[in-house]
């Protein structure tokens, strides 16, 4: 008896301190069995595991779950585990604050989570914004601000609201994959170096990449960063990682402010494992070289990456449409979703000019792919070398093939279904793969 009431003690010790997670809603995973209680939403459609409705990008789970959002319920409706069952009894601690979710919606609006104990009382909610449209995408809410009050102690319940507003339509919304800080398995790390650009060094400016001389840069990691700058080698190549990424910025300012007016593109290699929109913008100074000095400009464009591959944006400037000037720019901020938890390896930051190329370099096979993401046209530029374009599902599967007659190509997407494409350009044996993102 004594062993036996020992035993007891023992595991109720150790589940004061420990989730079950990662709640994945997969067959035997933790959150498929639960008892989920919906609330304050009008007729109280019940909580759905179904069929993962994209497989595709950061989340291939065969099983999600869905909410459906009614019109006429609250603005809080949402979701919750039956208390003292499912997620265990548990303490907000440093290992365990940070709470990570994926969401597929069809509309941008705040994702609320919040935790109660048996008595009610509630951590409250924290709320972070998707800013994908039918994409997965990972938000991240830190509950380090609530350790040590009273409400993160005996924690046996979780609260989601998956559409926190006021709604003029039903919302059917997705959610997956919740983590609290370190569960699951580690991010992917590129084990090879960035591909070395070949073009001639007297038609280049380069802020960082290894077979050029560098210009001067006053930070890489500017003091209003949200995110964290580690200086490391891959293969032997210096490459920087940004990690917690939310924005970077990296400034030339006073005398070190480039003037690019005789650059056409701006490239920059980029890898990541788990960032599903990065964006990219240039900020122009103006003539006074100030920042907020009146005649300040910008422009920021976005990316959906393919993960876990270096991906190398050669970007017409001209594509920047709200720069004034190319003449004084100051910042290159580089941002991306999730907010506060990407992680991504940079390098070969350049300017070049494409007017005169340099001797051996590889330009056969580049293909510029705009506007990406697109609702109906998309316009691909390539060599006139090129012998045929496909567009190819995430399965692999041949949509569409063209055989282009100029170096500019328009397809119209209108009628395809939204999600991720991939664009396939061939010449000869040599191919170049563009992802793509129909809204």
């Amino acid at each position: 008896m004594k062993k036996a009431l020992l035993l007891f003690v023992l595991i109720a010790v150790n589940t004061c301190f420990a989730q079950n997670g990662p709640i994945s809603f997969e067959t035997g995973g933790y959150g498929t069995l639960w008892t989920w209680t919906v609330f304050e939403n009008d007729n109280q459609p019940p909580l759905e595991i179904v069929a993962n409705p994209s497989v595709a990008g950061i989340n291939l789970s065969a099983q999600v779950a869905k909410f459906t959002a009614k019109q006429n319920g609250m603005p809080w409706a949402g979701c919750e585990s039956q208390h003292g069952a499912g997620i265990g009894t548990f303490t907000l601690t440093a290992s365990n604050c940070i709470v990570k979710i994926m969401v597929y919606k069809p509309i941008i609006s705040p994702v609320g989570i919040k935790f109660a104990t048996p008595a009610g009382a509630s951590t409250g909610e924290i709320l972070v914004s998707n800013t994908l449209v039918n994409q997965w995408e990972e938000l991240t809410f830190d509950f380090t601000g609530i350790i040590g009050a009273p409400s993160s102690t005996g924690i046996d319940q979780i609260i989601i609201f998956p559409d926190f507003q006021q709604r003029n339509q039903d919302n059917i919304c997705y959610f997956d994959n919740i983590k609290f800080s370190n569960q699951g398995p580690p991010l992917a790390e590129p084990m090879v170096a960035a591909p070395t650009p070949t073009y001639n060094a007297t038609n280049v400016i380069s802020m960082f990449s290894n077979p050029y001389t560098n210009v001067s840069v006053d930070t890489w990691q500017a003091p209003w960063s949200q995110g964290t700058l580690n200086n490391l080698q891959i293969a032997g190549n210096d490459t920087k990682k940004y990690t917690n990424l939310n924005f970077i910025g990296i400034e030339t300012l006073g005398a070190n402010i480039l003037n690019v007016s005789t650059m056409t593109h701006l490239r920059i290699d980029a890898w990541t494992a788990n960032i599903t929109n990065l964006k990219i913008k240039l900020v122009d100074f103006g003539a006074d070289m100030a920042y907020a000095g009146g005649d300040d400009s910008e422009h920021e464009l976005s990316f959906v990456p393919i993960l876990e591959q270096w991906n190398t944006y050669d970007i017409p400037l001209n594509n920047f449409t709200s720069l004034n000037s190319t003449q004084h720019i100051a910042q290159l901020i580089i941002s991306g979703a999730p907010a506060a938890s990407g992680v991504v390896y940079i390098d070969n930051v350049l300017f070049r000019n494409d007017n005169n190329i340099g001797l051996g370099e590889n330009n056969n096979i580049e293909m510029e792919v705009f506007p990406n993401p697109t609702r109906d046209e998309l316009i691909i530029r390539h060599s006139e070398e090129t012998a045929r374009i496909l567009l190819v599902d995430c399965f692999g599967q041949s949509l569409m093939e063209i055989i282009p007659t100029s170096s500019e190509t328009i397809i119209d997407l209108s009628n395809f279904p939204a999600g991720c494409y991939l664009l396939q350009s061939e010449q000869a044996e040599q191919k170049m793969t563009k992802r793509i993102v129909k809204l």
